[in-house]
This record gives C-alpha cells, sequence and structure tokens, in this order.
C-alpha cells in the first residue's frame, strides 16, 4: 500500500484510515455507543513519519510498518479530512498493538 496522500506525518507520527467498527454482535444484538466509544480503536497504517530519534540522535525504527491493522487508544488521535474522506494521525507510543 502506498502513501497516496498529500500529507508526510513528522517525527514518529502515524497517519492512519479508520475502520468503522460495527455496532452489532454476530448474533446481532446492538451495542450502545456508550459501550464501543469507549473501548480501543481499529486503523489501517497509511503513512509512517522519519521516526523518533534517542538522545545520541540515532533514528529508532517504526515498530509497524505500511499495511499494517493496529489497535490504538481511543482518544489519542487528532481527526482529520482530506480529499472527502477520514484519517486520523497519532503517536506511535498511542499504538496499543498490531492485529495479526
Amino acid at each position: 500500500m502506498s502513501n497516496s496522500l498529500n500529507i508526510k506525518p513528522i517525527g514518529d507520527k502515524i497517519v492512519v484510515k479508520p475502520i468503522v467498527e460495527e455496532n452489532k454482535t454476530k448474533t446481532g444484538i446492538f451495542i450502545p455507543d456508550t459501550v464501543s466509544k469507549e473501548s480501543p480503536q481499529r486503523g489501517t497504517v497509511i503513512a509512517l513519519g522519519e521516526g523518533r530519534k534517542n538522545k545520541k540522535g540515532e533514528k529508532i525504527p517504526f515498530t509497524v510498518k505500511i499495511g499494517d491493522q493496529i489497535l490504538f487508544k481511543k482518544y489519542s488521535p487528532t481527526e482529520f479530512s482530506l480529499d472527502e474522506e477520514e484519517y486520523l494521525i497519532l503517536s506511535e507510543d498511542d499504538v496499543l498493538g498490531i492485529i495479526q
């Protein structure tokens, strides 16, 4: 997956395309918004910054890569729109895990 966005994140920032969660279980039970809005969110990494640097100025590589589906903290990302599409930008520290 290539970065076709007109935005280049800086530092340890990651641009994510959110995955919209369905508010219904497999058995057909609807989940209230109050429950789903408190849980972590999922998304696909579509762009990476240059990465963090340690105290010696050496670049620390990202743990995630473009195309990874990730789980991240609900209130961490900043939302933005570009070309009528919704995206999120967050720090790598806000990533909770990579979905295998």
